[in-house]
């Protein structure tokens, strides 16, 4: 039979559509896409891209902490931009996630015309449990 654990953090924003957060099933993490609203306050951060950026990967890290794993457990992130006039700036932040960690996960960034609330990135995760 086969493990399965549903993933819930108020310390990343609430689901804003009917899905979860994430799930645990047979050893695997799969988190929904994260946009940057601030958990706190329920609302988008204010900003361009580098602090959307920075939320969004807080967001990430709240979902893979209650799940018990740390960054180094990601295995594929899946990110979606508005704009690649974004990728330079978005990687930066990306990066400095990750690089502590000396990971860099499998990735697939893809140009979208819109996301949820007017975000402008939304990074999806598969972790390792």
């Amino acid at each position: 039979m086969s493990s399965f654990q549903k993933i819930e953090t108020t310390n990343a924003p609430a689901a804003i559509g009917p899905y979860s957060q994430g799930f645990i099933a047979n050893g695997t993490l799969y988190a929904s896409g994260q946009i940057p609203i601030n958990p706190a306050t329920g609302e988008m951060v204010a900003g361009g891209i580098t602090e959307q950026t920075e939320q969004v990967m807080k967001n990430v890290d709240a979902i893979l902490k209650e799940a018990g794993l740390t960054p180094n457990r990601v295995v594929k992130t899946t990110c979606y931009l508005t704009s690649m006039d974004h990728f330079a700036a978005f990687n930066d932040i990306y990066s400095d996630y990750f690089a502590p960690h000396n990971h860099f996960p499998a990735r697939s960034c893809i140009a979208v015309k819109e996301l949820p609330k007017g975000a402008l990135v939304e990074v999806e995760i598969l972790g390792l449990v």
